[in-house]
């Protein structure tokens, strides 16, 4: 049996952001599975999206069966959509797609995206977005399962070398191909910090109370 120690993690929770659909191929089932074992080593407790179909599905009956406590996360009119059957531990049931990302970032300590559409593309741009305004100071992990993300990372990449991010805020997504790898880097993330003018500050303070005030 491993120590506790080598099964340490400085997160006690971790939100994973990861499609309602399965995809094409079972590299992807196969990742959100890892991502499970990984955290319920790691005695790791998961926050998601609330599904009970595709990755999200996976990963959640993962943790779960694993002993870890799951805490999903869904807006009232997705209910029908992304729950099948039976929940998958602690349901929260919220009023729309703004409170569901604002309650992701309460309870949470850390952000991981495997891989997805629309939906989780767009929860992770807005918390790599709220690092970088120092909204949050969570570390956000990108699941590159099979060079799934290798183009959005090259689109990231051209945003700096064309201006519009930062050389230091492209630090603040981090990836990798496996899930214990990705955790490790995790766990080193040192926060990004913005440099605001003096006139900036006020502002900037008004952003970061920003999501944890947007359900309230």
């Amino acid at each position: 049996m491993e120590s506790n120690s080598s099964n340490s993690s400085k997160f006690t929770r971790i939100c994973v952001f990861c499609g309602s659909h399965p995809g094409h191929r079972k590299v992807f089932s196969d990742a959100a599975i890892d991502l499970g074992n990984e955290l319920v080593k790691r005695k790791t407790n998961l926050v998601y999206g609330g599904g009970s179909v595709g990755l999200m599905g996976l990963i959640s009956q993962r943790v779960y069966d694993g002993g870890c406590h799951v805490l999903g996360i869904i807006p009232k009119a997705l209910v029908p959509i992304e729950i099948s059957g039976e929940t998958i531990g602690e349901v929260k049931i919220v009023a729309d797609m703004h409170e569901r990302k604002a309650e992701m970032a309460r309870e949470a300590e850390a952000f991981i995206a495997l891989p997805g559409g629309y939906g989780t593309m767009e929860e992770l741009l807005e918390m790599i977005t709220w690092a970088q305004l120092g909204i949050h100071k969570k570390p956000v992990g990108l699941l590159n399962v099979d060079g799934y993300y290798d183009s959005l990372l090259t689109l990231f990449d051209k945003g700096v070398e064309e201006g519009f991010i930062k050389p230091a805020a492209r630090h603040i997504v981090l990836s990798a191909p496996t899930a214990t790898e990705l955790l490790a880097n995790m766990e080193e993330y040192s926060p990004y910090q913005e440099h605001v003018a003096p006139h900036e500050s006020w502002q900037m303070e008004q952003l970061r109370n920003y999501p944890m005030e947007r359900n309230t």
